[in-house]
């Protein structure tokens, strides 16, 4: 049995995805815990207090309890303003891990929980493994900025980590390219699907469940809104649609995302207003896990368009619902979609592009065989095979020496 503390110091696993910072990551933290869980390994999450109320300990299941730190005021705080409270979430952690024992290992969720792990491994002696889930080089080459300290801080805590975690191949490339790792400790572990909640069903009753005019070609966003989730070319696809004469509508699951995010929603909003689709997008607040399973079901296709993404659980969870999804063809987005099989992979940001390809995924001739391919592509992951994979990760760093840094 091994026992894990799991740092999440900037989001909740118990937060709502697709809200403030909570998003993929939230969910990531929360299954790999659950699964480990349920294996019968002990895992322990630390995160920051962000509410007044909130209790100091939370047993969500056998196995899995969430505790809450105070570092910094009790409230949401924007990102930048967390790394002041660094200092404190880790004697916070620290003083919890005196008086239970040190774990066989913490795993640090990224870079303001790495540098939390990056001092208790050497107070503790004990490994660290590091997911970043983002990376500020890859970010900011997607972005056209330059790089910042936060890089150089991640390629601090690369060197230093036992083990650095990557969700697909794409993605421990580019730990290794951009940050010089050492390949031998980068180890893949794919994210899982909940397959038990996110899997086929009936199309008209989940759009009579959501509301939804059921004659409608549905397109569907789910995540935070910012710059870099390229929200704003879901709405341009369907402006491009709405002028070529389709029938199509649009929803926007999610809420505004750091510290551009409300800005994000009002240029998406006035755009919707000055492209006379007012009628055809629908805003809609996040939702529960459990609930955006029905809203993938409900949709015709569902559009994924960031500029960069370790991963992509929102197109792995669409494929295993059945619905085809089109994305752009950057990090882990890659690895879970076959271009013209299971979805498709656009390098260019034209809208015009988007909605042809878009025309095909609906026709008819084609959305049988596409929504079928996702769906057995999709059951290759799983978060048991994710949490078996990572404790017999920290079984074999058990035994081993640790990194000097």
């Amino acid at each position: 049995m091994t026992r894990l503390a799991v740092l999440s110091y900037h989001t909740s696993p118990l937060a709502q995805p697709g809200t403030g910072d909570g998003g993929g990551m939230n969910v990531y933290v929360r299954e790999l815990a659950s699964a480990l869980a349920r294996l019968g390994h002990e895992v322990d999450v630390y995160t920051r207090r962000d509410a007044p109320g909130q209790r100091d300990h939370v047993v969500v299941e056998p196995g899995l309890r969430v505790h809450h730190v105070t570092a910094g005021p009790a409230a949401s705080l924007e990102r930048d303003a967390l790394a002041a409270h660094v200092g404190e979430f880790a004697d916070g952690v620290a003083a919890a891990l005196r008086c239970t024992g040190a774990p066989d290992a913490i795993h640090a969720n990224y870079w303001l929980s790495g540098l939390v792990g990056h001092r208790l491994k050497h107070e503790l002696g004990v490994p660290l493994v590091a997911t970043f889930h983002t990376l500020e080089r890859v970010t900011a080459g997607a972005m056209d900025v330059a790089s910042t300290e936060r890089a150089d801080a991640e390629a601090a805590m690369i060197a230093c980590a036992d083990a650095v975690l990557a969700n697909c191949e794409v993605e421990a490339d580019q730990i290794v390219r951009l940050y010089n790792a050492d390949s031998a400790r980068v180890h893949v572990v794919p994210l899982g699907v909940e397959h038990a909640l996110f899997a086929p069903g009936d199309r008209a009753q989940a759009r009579r469940a959501l509301g939804l005019d059921d004659q409608r070609t549905w397109l569907l966003y789910a995540g935070r809104l910012q710059e870099l989730k390229g929200t704003d070319l879901a709405l341009e696809t369907l402006v491009e649609l709405e002028r070529r004469g389709h029938d199509a509508a649009l929803a926007i699951v999610g809420g505004p995302s750091g510290p551009g995010g409300r800005a994000t929603l009002e240029r998406l909003h006035g755009r919707v207003v000055e492209a006379g689709v007012i009628d055809r997008v629908r805003f809609v607040a996040p939702q529960a896990h459990h609930l955006l399973s029905t809203w993938m079901r409900a949709a015709d296709v569902t559009l994924v368009p960031s500029r960069a993404e370790s991963f992509g659980l929102v197109a792995l969870e669409s494929s295993a619902c059945g619905t085809p999804v089109v994305a752009s063809a950057v990090g882990g987005l890659t690895t879970l979609i076959d271009h013209g099989r299971t979805g498709y992979l656009l390098d260019e940001r034209d809208p015009a592009r988007w909605a042809d390809v878009v025309e095909r995924c609906v026709d008819p001739a084609r959305t049988t065989s596409l929504s079928n391919a996702a769906v057995l592509r999709s059951r290759a992951y799983t978060w048991r095979r994710a949490a078996t994979t990572l404790a017999e990760l920290v079984e074999g760093l058990a035994v081993g020496d640790l990194v000097s840094c």
